[in-house]
């Protein structure tokens, strides 16, 4: 089986295609790895592919903060250079720069 290559790296600032929130990338993986009923209780024509790299998000908006699981198809980069205020940031990441943030040195 052939995987896609993420397109998007840990630490990149990215936002939602379609519903207005952004996050922090802290993890890929190379294909849908959530659950069934994850998957079942999108809408049906809203389900995204599969088979491309799916995005663990610190993410926010206008009213909290939450864990996000996004498929690639549906994210953007995040052009603001704005950071993000997600409380969980300073357990994994240092600082921003040109809308990355540094994973901590102490993580592998």
């Amino acid at each position: 089986m052939l995987l896609a290559q993420a397109k998007y790296t840990i630490g990149q600032v990215v936002r939602h295609r379609k519903h207005p929130f952004r996050g922090v990338i802290f993890d890929v993986d190379p294909e849908f790895s959530n659950t069934d009923e994850w998957w079942e209780a999108l809408p049906e024509d809203a389900r995204p592919r599969k088979d491309q790299p799916f995005y663990h998000l610190l993410a926010e908006n206008d009213d909290s903060y939450y864990v996000a699981y996004v498929s690639e198809q549906n994210l953007v980069p995040d052009e603001t250079g704005e950071p993000v205020d997600h409380p969980e940031i300073p357990n994994l990441f240092e600082s921003i720069s040109n809308g990355r943030y540094r994973l901590q040195s102490h993580l592998n």
